[in-house]
């Protein structure tokens, strides 16, 4: 039996979080404080979810998720709040090129999510062909296109700019964020501020203006401040379950704990754990679910009226990624990597490449440069399964041999890491927000129940432990106004 003996004790709520990745230990670490009693359930044999981090030739590097965006308080309030404010590193630069038409181009300076802004800025880039600027120029002299209902990224951007745009700028940075295509994935619900600016805007790239500053002649734009910790994202979750651990002595944080039922007790929720033949019984107040939409369509199976949740969860589809992780001697990039404007560059899919993008992390994050230069790969977009079931060492081959037609490195890295990631990403595809309000709606409906990750708002890790806070304060709501205690049940 567990959960429910301390709890007559205490007189504590008992909430039970499912998912031990970077959302669900951000619930427990918002709860840490709370009169309630935590209890946290992964499944695997590590916590933290897409958050790791390894040494490549002595240099801390992430394994999956590297940064967030810092200029908002909801995305870096919770590092503060864990006492790691002065830990937060920025970025030393965050521009990012694109390698296309034989080259590796900067992006025009004037563009918001791969969207340009200024005709003559995208002719100069290189990125597009004449002939593709030219198309792109209809932008300005198209009518207004009417949007009833979601579309894809594909459908409304190259309509207004042509398929170049789309293919050669909008799509690497899709596949960059959510490893998708741009012919699946929703205007609306990937590309959200511009879809709000367009609809008071004829033109796209005006839309897009609209959200960028407003530059005078020949000035560049300020960077967006982008940040990591000090030893590297991977280090956050080990510190938020210490401070969750000594705030809140009677919370558990467990591991290798697959929850495998949840249904409705009489006066809360039954969790199930373990095997069959091997049960585990948890009783709780309120739940939070922080997992993936396959798990979660599974646990809210057998409850009541949650059949419109089980169905939305059912049609996202997931991507598999793997990070290629590079360590070369300063002397083999010729002319070095610091003074070429860019941290990373893309590549369009069109290019036939392994890589989709490549990442000079000792570039982007100062304070990690020393004796070598690290460099991380990133393979896999959606429906690029086959490419994937590759063993390591033919990953490793793959991202040299490409990394050095495009930079021209000379050598073999000194040291190399694969890293994969199983559904890493939520494919925000047409019709998302439909399917998050249906689940969202279900789920309301449910008194103690909360749903929270990258498949609700935004893929980030920012955008994931806001989402985190949203569904704690859903569940406080819930036990703060006179939850009933659950009846005791045998294991």
């Amino acid at each position: 039996m567990a959960g429910t003996e301390q709890d007559q004790v205490s007189g504590k709520p008992h909430v039970v979080v499912i998912g031990g990745g970077i959302a669900g230990l951000a619930a427990a670490f918002q709860l840490r404080d709370e009169p309630v009693r935590v209890t946290v359930l992964e499944a695997s044999s590590r916590l933290g979810g897409k958050l790791s981090v390894s040494e490549v030739a002595g240099v801390p590097v992430d394994e999956g998720a590297e940064s967030l965006y810092a200029n908002r308080r909801r995305t870096t309030g919770l590092i503060a709040d864990a006492g790691l404010g002065e830990q937060i590193m920025s970025a030393g630069v965050t521009a990012s090129a694109i390698w296309t038409r034989g080259a590796i181009r900067q992006q025009p300076d004037r563009q918001f999510m791969g969207v340009p802004c200024d005709m003559d800025d995208l002719a100069r880039s290189g990125v597009v062909s004449a002939a593709g600027v030219e198309r792109a120029r209809q932008d300005l002299v198209l009518p207004s296109f009417d949007r009833e209902g979601d579309v894809s990224v594909a459908d409304y951007v190259g309509g207004r700019f042509g398929q170049e745009v789309v293919d050669r700028l909008v799509e690497p940075f899709l596949a960059g964020v959510f490893a998708g295509r741009a012919t699946d994935l929703s205007f609306e619900a990937t590309l959200t501020p511009l879809a709000k600016a367009a609809r008071s805007h004829v033109s796209l790239a005006d839309a897009a203006a609209s959200l960028t500053p407003v530059l005078a002649e020949g000035q560049k734009p300020p960077p967006v401040r982008v940040a990591t910790l000090d030893g590297g994202f991977g280090s956050l979750p080990p510190v938020l379950v210490r401070q969750i651990l000594a705030a809140a002595p009677d919370a558990t944080v467990r591991t290798d704990a697959p929850v495998r039922e949840l249904v409705r007790a009489a006066h809360g929720w039954r969790v199930t754990v373990g095997t069959a033949a091997a049960a585990e019984h948890i009783d709780a107040d309120a739940v939070v679910i922080a997992v993936p939409a396959g798990p979660a369509g599974r646990l809210l199976a057998q409850v009541p009226g949650a059949a419109p949740a089980v169905s939305a969860f059912a049609e996202v589809p997931y991507s598999d990624v793997a990070v290629v992780t590079l360590a070369y001697p300063r002397a083999a990039f010729p002319g070095g990597l610091s003074g070429r404007g860019y941290a990373a560059y893309r590549v369009p899919a069109g290019e036939r490449k392994a890589v989709k993008e490549v990442t000079f992390t000792t570039v982007k994050w100062p304070h990690l440069a020393g004796e070598v230069e690290i460099v991380r790969c990133s393979i896999g977009r959606f429906g690029e399964e086959d490419l994937l079931r590759r063993d390591d060492a033919d990953l490793v081959a793959l991202a040299t041999a490409e990394l050095a037609e495009a930079t021209g490195v000379r050598g073999v890295p000194v040291e190399s890491r694969v890293s994969r990631w199983q559904d890493a990403l939520p494919q925000y595809t047409v019709g998302h927000f439909e399917r998050v309000r249906r689940i969202r709606d279900t789920v309301a409906a449910q008194p103690g129940l909360a749903v929270c990750g990258a498949l609700y708002d935004g893929v980030g890790v920012g955008v994931c432990m806001a989402s985190a806070r949203q569904a704690t304060e859903q569940i406080l709501a819930h036990v703060q106004h006179g939850a009933a205690r659950p009846a005791a049940v045998g294991a």
